[in-house]
């Protein structure tokens, strides 16, 4: 028998301060939101990003 794929969805993190959608992840469904310090290309510095569903 075929084994069951296991369900990810698509999520993008948000810059705060610029609202800019910088990075696109795929992770598995459930669990909490991300809040990671990323690099935001517009400011030229790191900045919090935070999970965002794709629509």
């Amino acid at each position: 028998m075929a084994k069951s794929k296991k369900k990810l969805e698509v999520v993008h993190l948000v810059c705060e301060e610029t609202g800019d959608m910088n990075y696109t992840l795929r992770r598995k469904t459930g669990g909490e939101k991300l809040h990671l310090k990323k690099y935001s290309p517009r400011l030229r510095r790191h900045t919090m990003h935070n999970e965002k569903k794709k629509k």
